[in-house]
């Protein structure tokens, strides 16, 4: 009924030197883990999510219940990992996955790196940050205008980290011939407006060329942070 394209990218951005995120792409399986924990530990824990994930590039009778077995599994060996090594103990990285199904995606987020879907020329953000503005907005506290500016914007109440939680969103996404996904770390939504990735997406082009103009958008502004762009185009059969 659907077949699916893709193209990737990622850039250390202009002001950190190592790259922490991590990205998988396969058949059925697209993510992207931005790590957090210093001393490239963050690269270490983004790199265990993907590839935990990447086992789940299969066919899969139940998405949801393998996404979350997943989490788990990567929770547990960033603990492990942190027992045997202190200086480990403050790592960690979000997650952002998509897992096709056939017919659908199966979403699996936690942290605050995003999903968006361009539908008609329209986007929207799949995926909720789990931030401390976020939670401000939902709460009626802080405006979304407010939150985009926000020097906190960044302070996650929900990760995959060694000896926390992993508490990560799960559900499905049904699809449209013509969407157009986005997954990215938040060295491209920190910096760049929804509006400009709405016009980058929507640009003519191949998908490798859009995904360098969204990260040259993020370096354009300062390039704060690392940036990764997974780009997933659901196409008619």
């Amino acid at each position: 009924m659907y077949s699916l394209r893709y193209a990737v990218g990622t850039d250390p951005g202009l002001r950190r030197e190592a790259n922490e995120d991590s990205v998988h792409c396969g058949e059925r399986l697209f993510a992207v883990a931005d790590g957090m924990g210093g001393h490239a530990y963050g690269e270490v824990a983004s790199s265990i999510a993907v590839a935990v994930l990447a086992d789940l590039d299969v066919d899969a009778d139940d998405p949801l219940t393998e996404l979350a077995g997943a989490t788990r599994q990567i929770a547990v060996r960033l603990t492990d990992l942190a027992e045997e090594n202190p200086d480990m103990r403050g790592m960690g990285t979000t997650l952002t996955s998509l897992l096709w199904d056939g017919e659908r995606f199966a979403v699996c987020h936690i942290g605050d790196s995003r999903c968006y879907l361009l539908r008609e020329g329209q986007l929207s953000q799949v995926t909720r940050d789990h931030t401390m503005v976020q939670a401000m907005v939902d709460e009626g506290r802080m405006a979304a205008e407010q939150a985009a500016e926000h020097p906190g914007r960044s302070m996650l109440l929900r990760a995959l980290q060694a000896g926390g939680e992993y508490d990560a969103d799960l559900f499905f996404q049904d699809v449209l011939a013509g969407d157009r996904y986005l997954i990215c770390s938040d060295g491209l939504s920190d910096v760049v407006a929804p509006s400009e990735i709405a016009e980058l997406l929507a640009a003519e082009g191949d998908r490798e060329q859009v995904v360098e103009a969204l990260i040259a958008a993020a370096n354009a502004r300062g390039g704060p942070d690392n940036i990764t762009c997974l780009l997933v185009d659901v196409l008619p059969a």
